[in-house]
């Protein structure tokens, strides 16, 4: 990143109107959460993680799947939140900061940032299968097994991944927040994100749109092309902290 990229996305983030975050896998990715081949490991070697990651997965085999995800959760329970989760959470103490975040990790909440949007759901917010029920179902198991029972609900379905699998729609509620909080924001920060899944991906032409400034924080290329104001070409830990504090 350079001095002329710094000061540009500052001024363009400037303000102290709503900041709404839009965070993907590269603001994980220095803390070290496990994508799906990073948790291909020991028994699960043998496996093709996205084909455990569908809901016909889940109903031919739910041991197999359950075990996977609870293995998941033991990785990532081991992540820490990096340097830009932590300049985006301390942002919210001088003004108004909406995370919204295509990643299923907890990460930006052990942060502390008080109002996150999970448009792809949480590997931590477990439901029933049949009546959607939240459930709690305890921490996971520190050692990787090829088949665990999920735990039963009241209605006799099963705990499930709050997740978002392939083929399944997004949670209605978050998306809504997440329109609104576009609406009303008075500058948008993109970090890590590819551009490439929707309709998360149309959030930032949504406030391009509106004549918001969006500034993208990505290592590599832009994602997100004419739709930018300042691209940074930085990491999260990098750049968010010399973006925000």
């Amino acid at each position: 990143m350079t001095t002329d990229q710094i000061r540009e996305a500052r001024s363009a983030l400037a303000g102290g109107g709503p900041l709404v975050v839009l965070s993907g896998a590269g603001m994980s990715a220095e803390s070290g959460v496990p994508t799906f081949r990073d948790a291909q490991t020991g028994l699960w070697e043998r496996y093709d993680p996205t084909e455990l990651a569908t809901p016909e997965a889940w109903r031919r085999d739910p041991d197999t799947a359950w075990a996977w995800y609870r293995w998941r959760e033991h990785l990532v329970s081991g992540a820490r939140p990096n340097a830009g989760h932590l300049a985006v959470a301390r942002a919210a103490a001088a003004r108004d900061v909406v995370v919204v975040t295509q990643n299923v990790d907890d990460l930006h909440e052990r942060a502390g940032s008080p109002v996150v949007h999970h448009l792809h759901g949480s590997l931590f917010a477990h439901r029933c299968d049949s009546c959607s029920t939240p459930m709690e179902v305890g921490p996971p198991p520190e050692q990787a097994v090829d088949r665990l029972a999920p735990p039963l609900c009241a209605c006799g379905g099963r705990a499930r991944p709050g997740v978002v699998w392939f083929g399944e729609m997004l949670p209605s509620g978050p998306w809504e927040a997440a329109v609104s909080a576009i609406e009303l924001a008075a500058a948008v920060l993109v970090v890590g994100t590819s551009g490439l899944v929707h309709p998360a991906a149309s959030l930032p032409d949504l406030a391009a749109g509106a004549g918001i400034p969006v500034v993208e924080v990505n290592p590599g290329p832009s994602g997100l092309g004419p739709t930018v104001t300042v691209h940074v070409r930085a990491t999260a830990g990098e750049a968010v902290p010399a973006l925000l504090d």
